[in-house]
This record gives structure tokens, C-alpha cells and sequence, in this order.
């Protein structure tokens, strides 16, 4: 599978560079950036497929709801109606390519999936992003130090641009973390970190904000799999209050 390529093109490079710059400085003010430092550790990740045809499918109130230790995503699929489909404004075309990875076919109305994340000792996953500007958000997904397990393995790097929101929005029964965007990185442990480079995998990009989310809703969810597609570790982003 390729990997998903997030809509970035529009935002000016010197824009790209502050906010990046705010999202690297470990010292940066707390109200210029928001971090998973500080948040527990997901022990499973959870995730709400619904079929963008499926109007009632939002407000189903058997919903699966996240549980403690769950980190929960909400993918909309694009329906077979297009644009005629009544959740088509949320749809987002990388849902289809996750369920690939996932070896599951395309559900007609819902679908939950449910992973355990293993865990990595002795190693962190960062997620951060920076405020929005110009429909955009700096983001950043860091794993440090490498371990020893991937090692001679590919690994994969997910990160989702997601906007939660509370119980009761549009009849949902659930909190949900919609995803608005996606990238999909690779992190090959084949090849030895270069003479002098920090000793982590690490990647930042600036991800659009989807028409009609609220930006002061976004945030970050991020996850690490292997070559068989098992979770090794997740982290999700909170802004200071």
C-alpha cells in the first residue's frame, strides 16, 4: 500500500516553518502547541467504521463506547450514493485504505474493530500539533529512542488529524474522534540511524483542516504497527487547559 498523502500543498512554507519550529522547541509555551506529555498510555485502540450512506448509523446507540485504556477513532466510509450519501460531508477516503490494512471489507452500515496496543519498553511515543493557521495544523509523530525490535523491520507510523466531539452531537450516543485526515509513514529499521542523527523516528507535517470542522476541536491520535499489523504503541494529544 502507498502511503496516504495529506493535503498540504496550500500553506506557505514560511507558515510551515514556524509552526514545526513551535512543535520542536521542548521549552515552546504550553499555549502554542498541544502534546501527548503527560497522558496514560492506551492499552487498546478502537475503531467506529460508518458507512457514509447510513444516516441512522451515527445516532445507533449500540455504538461501541471506549472504555477505560481505549483510544477510540471514528472513520465515515464514502458511500456508493456519492455526494448524495447523507454523511458524505465527513467521508473521508482514506477510511477505505484503513480498512484494507485491517483485512476488512467495507461494512454496508457499521463495523467496530478492537486491537490491543503491546506496548514498547523503554521507548515513547510523541504526538504533538500547533494552532491552526491558514486551515492548517503542524503536526508531529516521534518515536525515541529506536528500539531494538525494529531493528532489520519496517515499521508503520499512523497519525490522524481528528475533531472530537462530545456526546449528544447530532443524536451520537458517544464522544467521538472523527478523523478529518491521514498520514501514513514508513519507518524502515533496516537502515541504521545516520553518524551524528538523533537516535528516534520522527516525522512533522503540516495537515489541512477538512471543510467544515472546527478547528478548535482538532487534535492528534497516533499509533506505531510492525510488518504483521500489530499495534505497538499509541499516544494522543491534549491541549493545556
Amino acid at each position: 500500500m502507498k502511503p496516504f498523502v495529506p493535503r498540504t500543498s496550500a500553506l506557505p512554507f514560511t507558515a510551515l516553518i514556524a509552526l514545526l519550529a513551535a512543535l520542536a522547541a521542548g521549552q515552546a509555551r504550553a499555549q502554542s502547541f498541544c502534546a501527548s506529555d503527560g497522558q496514560p498510555r492506551p492499552a487498546q485502540l478502537l475503531e467506529r467504521f460508518i458507512n457514509a450512506n447510513c444516516e441512522s448509523c451515527w445516532a445507533d446507540p449500540a455504538a461501541p463506547k471506549a472504555g477505560a485504556g481505549q483510544l477510540a477513532l471514528d472513520w465515515v466510509l464514502p458511500g456508493d450514493k456519492g455526494d448524495e450519501a447523507p454523511l458524505s460531508a465527513v467521508a473521508a477516503r482514506e477510511a477505505l485504505d484503513r480498512l484494507a490494512a485491517l483485512r476488512q471489507s467495507p461494512p454496508a452500515q457499521t463495523l467496530a474493530s478492537t486491537l490491543p496496543v503491546r506496548g514498547l519498553q523503554g521507548a515513547t511515543l510523541r504526538v504533538a500539533h500547533g494552532l491552526p493557521l491558514s486551515g492548517y495544523l503542524g503536526t508531529s509523530i516521534e518515536l525515541k529512542p529506536i528500539p531494538t525490535a525494529a531493528k532489520g523491520r519496517q515499521w508503520t507510523a499512523w497519525l490522524a488529524l481528528v475533531e472530537t466531539l462530545p456526546a449528544g452531537t447530532e443524536g451520537s450516543p458517544v464522544e467521538r474522534n472523527l478523523v478529518r485526515n491521514v498520514i501514513q509513514v514508513p519507518w524502515d529499521g533496516r537502515k541504521p540511524p545516520a553518524k551524528g542523527a538523533p537516535n528516534r523516528f520522527f516525522d512533522a507535517r503540516s495537515m489541512s483542516i477538512a471543510q467544515g470542522a472546527n478547528p478548535e476541536r482538532m487534535r492528534v491520535l497516533g499509533w506505531v504497527e510492525d510488518d504483521k499489523g500489530r499495534v505497538l504503541t499509541a499516544a494522543q494529544s491534549r491541549c493545556a487547559s
